[in-house]
């Protein structure tokens, strides 16, 4: 917090969260190209070191090197602080600590504090960030204990790193994992495919991340009384329930048809929450339809949701221009959801959002396949994967070249950080311009 105090004045909160989280991704690099880092006590190749540090950070899972089999146990818990840092936010993290040394948290950092949890407001964001912070402990501490057995019992003491790594890559939503060393090299959860042991919990944390802090105070403060929840968190509840049992109907029905009913509804249910941007897979995604993967390719654009362990563009923008498309239809004046209408500069803000994640994954796209001769299909799923910060991969992510790995390093970046946040640190100062010119009409659609 010493570090906001000194540029206050001279940087806007917005360009703050993202200084702080390029200043951990590039510690975290340095810290990866160690040879402690390895297991093999090599240094690790600077841009390799980057990218592991980046999809840490932003939380997405791609990587290069497979993190059970090439990262030392150092490696491993650089990755795993990443992380958390990553998922919990790194202002977030920078605040809880200043408020635990006692230290008084100024106006300005009150407001880098609300932009960085998406707090509706300054007042209480102090209280927010302590409660955002006993919740991600209670939930993984959770999430350790229930993994603790089922880990141990297969691999012994190894067992209970690999619950503390797992609770926490899943309830921030990371997709790192540590199976390569016991079932191959970028395997995943694939030997857990018809357990619905794994289905259940990792499903469960990857849900409770993703659906943001402050819907779970909500949750927390008024119960099942959900009729006084706020319509933000109505309105995330709703859109995380419809996203899961669509697609999870859709893949029972087209993708995992030939297995065996117990199988194919764990299979059905996992890919449809994994995409919400954890990374896991218990599928290969190489055997899927094409329609399966469109389907995966949406449910990574949109993401989780505000303030939450998750990225991508947010239930709440595909909620916002599913319902003003409502309203169009049916020529109302605005979108409403729950007796309340959205307001005209949200709507903006959610069509600016979706056309910026649409155009740079396709752009992204575009030069992936140029560069590594790939299809633009097969090179679309992995930008999207990138800039919704899934880690979902059809297998290129490791052989790609430096000028892709650097474009999927952007597009974790920007989607980690937020669309506006980029472009509100970008253009810091708002237009004063009050006089408006004449209105003429254009003819659209």
């Amino acid at each position: 917090m010493d570090i906001i105090t000194t540029v206050k004045g001279k940087l806007s909160s917005f360009q703050i969260i993202i200084l702080g989280f390029a200043g951990v991704i590039l510690g975290g690099a340095v810290l990866l190209m160690l040879p402690i880092s390895s297991k093999a006590h090599q240094v690790t190749p600077f841009i390799d070191a980057l990218f592991t540090s980046t999809s840490a950070v932003c939380v997405t899972g791609l990587v290069v090197r497979d993190t059970s089999l090439y990262w030392s146990y150092f490696g491993q818990g650089v990755i795993l602080v990443l992380i958390q840092m990553g998922g919990l936010g790194v202002v977030t993290v920078a605040s809880f600590l200043a408020v635990i040394a006692g230290r008084k948290i100024s106006l300005m950092q009150r407001q880098t504090m609300q932009s960085a949890l998406s707090a509706p407001q300054v007042g209480g964001v102090v209280r927010l960030t302590s409660f955002v912070f006993r919740t991600a402990f209670a939930v993984e501490l959770i999430g350790f204990l229930v993994l603790l057995p089922f880990f141990c019992k297969r691999y012994g003491l190894a067992g209970i790193w690999m619950s503390v790594f797992h609770s926490i890559s899943a309830f921030c939503n990371a997709g790192f994992d540590l199976m390569g060393g016991k079932t191959g090299a970028f395997s995943s959860l694939t030997l857990f495919q018809d357990s619905p042991f794994v289905t259940i919990v990792f499903g469960l944390l990857i849900f409770t991340g993703g659906i943001g802090f402050l819907t779970w105070d909500d949750i927390v403060k008024k119960k099942f009384h959900i009729k006084e929840y706020r319509m933000q968190s109505k309105v995330i509840l709703a859109t995380s329930l419809l996203l899961l049992v669509i697609p999870a109907i859709c893949f029972f029905f087209f993708d995992f048809s030939d297995l065996p009913l117990k199988s194919r509804i764990c299979q059905s249910l996992f890919q449809a929450v994994t995409p919400r941007t954890a990374g896991f897979n218990t599928a290969d995604l190489t055997k899927m339809t094409s329609s399966g993967l469109g389907i995966m390719m949406i449910l990574m654009l949109i993401g989780g949701s505000p303030g939450s362990t998750a990225g991508g563009m947010k239930t709440t923008t595909a909620a916002v221009l599913f319902g003003n498309t409502i309203a169009v239809f049916r020529r109302r004046d605005n979108a409403k959801f729950f007796g309340r209408r959205i307001a005209d500069h949200e709507i903006k803000n959610a069509s600016t959002i979706f056309f910026m994640y649409l155009t740079l994954a396709i752009g992204g796209a575009l030069i992936i396949s140029v560069c590594e001769n790939l299809p633009m299909s097969t090179s679309l799923f992995e930008t999207i994967s990138a800039i919704g910060t899934v880690g979902l991969t059809l297998g290129i992510t490791s052989g790609l070249g430096v000028i892709s790995k650097i474009v999927l390093m952007l597009l974790m970046f920007f989607g980690r950080v937020g669309g506006l946040t980029l472009i509100y640190a970008a253009f810091s100062r708002r237009d004063t311009f009050i006089s408006k010119y004449p209105l003429e009409h254009i003819t659209v659609g």
